[in-house]
């Protein structure tokens, strides 16, 4: 499948089976996420992988996964992220997790395996519940498993604004 094909095809899945993700493809999805590019390649990146019951029962009271069997709260560690001196120090910790979370879903859904990005969630809870220290902030959780077999794309996933709208040439 080429590049275009499997972004249009990709969607948000929010109804998964109970079918456990395959280490080696676990494996693959993290791998994704090494190799995307960050600011001044620093990788600032942490992933917490969820995967226990325990662990997975813990982030489902936190934030509806959609019964996930598998999950990574991507974060970035302000220690390593870059600072934009020409903008007042701005942190490329937030934009390099966001790059790394599309590539795990890309990868993702190549393997045939669904995820769903969840930016509402309180970042506190989820540091708190899962120990995580102070200078690594979460940005997305990503819920992987394979969807359910009736699962479909929302109304809207195939609705794009028009070009006029979104493209400018100067």
């Amino acid at each position: 499948m080429d590049f275009l094909e499997l972004a249009t095809r990709r969607f948000s899945v929010r109804e998964f089976s109970f079918r456990p993700v395959e280490e080696e493809k676990n494996t693959k999805i993290l791998q994704a996420a090494k190799v995307a590019p960050t600011a001044v390649n620093y990788q600032p990146q942490k992933l917490y992988v969820i995967k226990s019951p325990e662990g997975i029962r813990t982030l489902a009271g936190l934030r509806n996964i959609f019964g996930a069997p598998l999950a990574v709260v991507i974060c970035y560690d302000d220690t390593l992220s870059w600072k934009n001196g020409k903008d007042n120090g701005h942190d490329s910790g937030e934009v390099d997790a966001s790059i790394v979370t599309t590539h795990m879903m890309l990868q993702a859904w190549e393997l045939g395996i669904g995820s769903c990005w969840i930016g509402s969630f309180n970042p506190k809870e989820v540091a708190e519940a899962f120990g995580i220290p102070a200078n690594e902030h979460p940005v997305a959780i990503l819920p992987l498993g394979y969807p359910d077999e009736g699962c479909r794309p929302s109304d809207r996933h195939a609705a794009y604004r028009p070009d006029d709208e979104m493209v400018r040439y100067k």
